[in-house]
């Protein structure tokens, strides 16, 4: 993308880079912030800003997010920005096999936004996500246990089940799905009301803690959830860290292991009680391990090929998924977000009927 931008779409681009890039929260939310006081601007004062160089006088404008405005103001592509062009505009070509499964995929099951632990507005993930050739997205913040990713309360999801109502009729035909990543609880249940879970669209159910349980009581923990009427993914089934936050931050701390629990049996239920495995994209995950991918190939799971993005940037990650499906022999017609919304949708409610009954 060598062509110049309007200012706050530049400052988004350079996010997004950044994004990609794997750069620290703080540097992205700078840009970000930076372009959305500049959507606050007419271009008369803008103008009259840059003019008379009281441009970083406004909060959230620095003297970095500032030059990129100038220059994109000018016409120009930033600096900054072309410098990011040059080392991560273009990612790894996918092999042949790979982009075309990747092709296929219509959508992403498992999206944050910063109603959670994402860094971005709901808005703009769903943009990111138009941009990439989505036709929609599943919105998932977290539950309310997991206090330290800011879990949505019972309230707060209500709300966000407005937000996105609301985003669905400006950003027609694209489709944001409401959903939730749930916390699996120790004894297997999900951490939000029953009532709640079934207005959503796409539940993922995932273990965020007690990682270190013995295999017996977490294969009994993943059984409940899995046979739950309302999940519809198993979210990063090991929950293993190959990198850790601390690393990615540079400070030193091993990766985390996988946990232990007896996959066939869990597996075996997916299908009985037809919850997709998610392959989990994002580098430090990369869940299931090939080894269980391949056995939950050979069983007959079906899947969903998600990216866990907690930022715009990180929705290009599906492809590193598909690279271990494609590996794994995974057959499209069994990944759930190859389908139309319509067929996903339906997809879900036929599963959550029947178990129900």
């Amino acid at each position: 993308m060598s062509h110049p931008l309007p200012p706050a779409a530049a400052l988004r681009r350079i996010a997004f880079l950044l994004e990609r890039a794997r750069e620290p929260t703080h540097r992205v939310s700078a840009f970000r912030t930076a372009a959305a006081v500049v959507d606050t601007l007419g271009p008369e004062e803008l103008d009259r800003r840059i003019r008379t160089r009281t441009l970083t006088d406004l909060r959230g404008i620095g003297p970095k997010t500032g030059a990129a405005i100038v220059q994109a103001h000018a016409g120009e592509v930033p600096e900054y920005l072309a410098r990011l062009e040059e080392s991560y505009g273009e990612l790894v070509p996918l092999a042949d096999d790979v982009a075309d499964f990747r092709a296929l995929l219509r959508g992403d099951l498992h999206v944050h936004s910063d109603w959670s632990d994402g860094g971005s507005p709901i808005r703009e993930m769903a943009e990111a996500a138009i941009g990439l050739g989505h036709e929609y997205m599943a919105l998932t913040d977290h539950s309310p246990r997991l206090t330290v990713a800011n879990g949505l309360s019972a309230e707060r999801l209500e709300r966000q089940l407005d937000v996105v109502a609301a985003l669905n009729e400006e950003l027609a035909p694209f489709r944001i799905l409401t959903g939730i990543e749930c916390d699996i609880n120790v004894d297997g249940s999900l951490d939000q009301t029953d009532e709640l879970l079934g207005r959503l669209d796409v539940v993922v159910a995932s273990v965020h803690s007690d990682l270190r349980a013995d295999s017996a009581a977490m294969t009994e923990r993943m059984l409940t959830a899995v046979a739950d009427p309302h999940t519809d993914v198993l979210g990063h089934c090991t929950g293993r860290l190959l990198v850790s936050r601390e690393q990615r931050e540079g400070r030193r701390q091993r990766p985390r292991p996988e946990s232990t629990f007896d996959a066939e049996a869990v597996f075996s239920a997916c299908i009985e009680h037809g919850t997709a495995v998610e392959i989990n994209s994002r580098p430090e995950r990369l869940d299931p391990p090939l080894r269980l991918l391949n056995l939950a190939v050979d069983l007959g799971c079906e899947f969903a090929v998600d990216t866990d993005a907690h930022a715009p940037g990180q929705l290009d990650w599906q492809g590193n998924g598909c690279e271990r499906a494609v590996e794994c022999g995974v057959p499209a017609e069994r990944v759930v977000n190859t389908r139309s919304a319509e067929d996903l949708l339906a997809w879900t409610v036929d599963r959550g009927s029947s178990e129900a009954g």
